[in-house]
């Protein structure tokens, strides 16, 4: 299986006015994700996963390493025009309906009026906002602005889905839903990159993970193999990354794969 990204040895310091290097958010990162899996990142707050993610979508350039997405830079846009992505807040335009957000990515996305329309109606239809579709964006709730943000992640039908805590603020119907629709898009080959808290709904639908803590990469590997328990009982997901985390930072199972 072909690897959709590939991190080398990225590391990211964040310094100060004067050049000072204050913080060392990664630290040496390898990891890799296969095309047309589900993959979560890991770990608590403040361990590196916004930065590493910020640098896989070309928002950050990485200190040392390097990464290659989709074969290519994280910056170039021919790769941007393939990944999608859902940050962790929802920042929309308010004034602008459901339907009118969907046609406005469209259209930057470069696709075609009559297109336009139909992906729109489509994804309105599949995030379960049809019903609120002339409805601003500022009369939504929390749950509903998650929705539409995904929705606006899937108007270009990108190959690579980048997913920032995608189901905060959803109620347990709306979660399902993501995660239903999170294995739909794999089952149309399409790659998914997230990253939650909510360890229940990564071992549901993860194939597989790694864990980060203090800017670097404790384990990484597929799923079935890192709960794999001693006599064939698997662990649960969230005794395995409590483990890990109060291991004292030493690696815990298989490394990333190359």
């Amino acid at each position: 299986m072909a690897n959709v990204l590939e991190l080398a040895g990225v590391r990211k310091i964040f310094r100060d006015f004067w050049g000072r290097p204050r913080v060392c958010a990664l630290a040496d990162v390898d990891l890799a994700v296969g095309r047309g899996e589900i993959f979560a990142l890991l770990g608590r707050n403040g361990a590196g996963k916004s930065t590493l993610m910020q640098i896989c979508l070309g928002l950050l350039a990485p200190t040392a390493g390097r990464a290659i997405v989709l074969g290519g830079a994280p910056g170039d846009l021919r790769v941007r025009g393939r990944i999608g992505y859902l940050p962790e807040e929802s920042y929309l335009h308010g004034f602008l309906t459901a339907r009118e957000t969907l046609l406005l990515h469209a259209g930057l996305c470069g696709l075609p009026r009559h297109e336009a329309k139909a992906r729109a109606e489509h994804l309105l239809e599949l995030v379960d906002l049809r019903a609120a579709a002339r409805r601003p964006a500022a009369e939504f709730s929390k749950g509903m602005l998650r929705r539409l943000c995904l929705a606006q992640a899937l108007v270009g039908d990108p190959e690579l889905l980048f997913l920032d805590e995608p189901t905060v603020g959803l109620d347990p119907l709306g979660t399902r839903s993501v995660m239903d629709l999170l294995l739909r898009l794999k089952g149309l080959g399409r790659t998914v990159f997230l990253s939650s808290h909510i360890l229940g709904e990564v071992e549901e639908v993860a194939d597989s993970f790694a864990i980060l803590d203090r800017g670097r990469v404790l384990c990484a590997g597929a799923r079935a193999e890192l709960l794999a328990g001693e006599g064939g009982a698997a662990r649960s997901l969230e005794d395995f990354f409590l483990a890990a985390i109060q291991g004292g930072g030493r690696p815990c199972g298989a490394q990333a794969r190359s």
